[in-house]
């Protein structure tokens, strides 16, 4: 019997990692009598007056948000990591060990109106947005080692707002994703004298199987090692290590990048596309201002949790949680889907 990677188990390394992906495409013919997720419309409101991210509306903190319009940053009112916090003890006992963590959180709304999400606005106004998501880069990174801007988009992924924004959390240490990360770069570079990252696009570009899009200064891949459905990276080509590196034509590429990629998504199941995604680069502040980052590539993660439908989502949970991360749709066939779907044109203009 001969081996063909769309009909039969195997494994794929992550070398971002190190871990192994298990890929089942037979699976992906099993019926589904599980949980239904209710679609996300785009159907809310320009304006809600109970929607404390919306201009002038009060936060339950008694705070007043100003009427932006544009992007609007501020602390949030719940922050996971504060700035002044007591430093724990020392522990000489390896199964009891504790470290300080401190920080900052914030959140940032990408535009005024709560009917908007970062596919069914204009390019310019995806600009400004990157644009402030430099700003405040330059300012964390100046104190923090991670500088992590993340958004989560739709119920499916935990966002407890529908207003379209996102959130910057800065560490005072590096996370444990992108310390693995680091770890493994910097090894490749070390054996290869190339970013890892660099020699993947250069990969793929010239396999053609897992590419959605491509332009002068990015492209967007569903990873050879994709955990999620429909994952996929969007990676610098021009050797940029952080995103305060990007010039203003390269800051509009990506804006039309993105605005295409996440059209996609919507319009692969005619949905509002819910995903977590952020930017990974090379780490930050006074403890990494002088060391090499030679071996980094900025790219961003977008993981989206469905997988048949609109209402149909990927979940990990028993043998993904217990042994090892398992997908049914080849990251090739998740990638034609997405390559064959409209990115210019929204379904909800059509």
């Amino acid at each position: 019997m001969q081996f063909v990677a769309s009909e039969h188990p195997h494994r794929r390394l992550n070398p971002l990692n190190g871990q192994w992906v298990l890929v089942c495409p037979h699976r992906t013919q099993r019926p589904w009598s599980g949980q239904q997720e209710k679609a996300q419309k785009n159907d809310l409101p320009e304006f809600d007056p109970t929607n404390p991210l919306c201009p002038g509306v009060t936060r339950p903190n008694g705070i007043q948000t100003p009427e932006y319009e544009s992007t609007y940053v501020f602390e949030n009112d719940f922050p996971a990591l504060v700035e002044v916090v007591p430093v724990p003890p020392n522990s000489d006992d390896p199964l009891f060990q504790i470290a300080p963590a401190r920080g900052n959180c914030r959140v940032m709304c990408f535009h005024p109106k709560s009917n908007l999400t970062l596919p069914t606005m204009s390019a310019a106004e995806i600009v400004v947005v990157i644009d402030e998501w430099i700003s405040q880069f330059n300012e964390l990174s100046a104190k923090y080692a991670w500088v992590q801007i993340f958004e989560n988009k739709g119920a499916a992924m935990g966002c407890s707002n529908p207003h379209p924004h996102c959130q910057i959390w800065s560490c005072s240490f590096l996370p444990t994703e992108p310390q693995l990360k680091q770890e493994r770069l910097r090894a490749y570079y070390a054996t290869n004298e190339r970013p890892m990252l660099a020699d993947y696009v250069e990969r793929e570009l010239q396999r053609q199987e897992r590419i959605v899009i491509e332009n002068r200064d990015w492209v967007v891949v569903v990873p050879f090692w994709a955990t999620w459905p429909f994952e996929t990276m969007l990676i610098s080509r021009n050797n940029n290590k952080r995103i305060n590196d990007l010039t203003a034509e390269q800051r509009y590429n990506l804006a039309l990048t993105m605005k295409e990629l996440t059209t996609k998504y919507d319009n692969l199941f005619q949905c509002s596309f819910p995903y977590s995604m952020g930017w990974h680069g090379a780490p930050t502040g006074p403890e990494h201002a002088h060391a090499s980052s030679a071996h980094w590539t900025l790219h961003a993660i977008y993981y989206p949790p469905l997988l048949r439908s609109a209402s149909v989502r990927k979940f990990m949970v028993g043998f993904e949680l217990l042994a090892m991360a398992q997908r049914d749709l080849t990251p090739e066939q998740a990638a034609q889907k997405l390559r064959e779907v409209d990115g210019k044109c929204h379904y909800l203009e059509k």
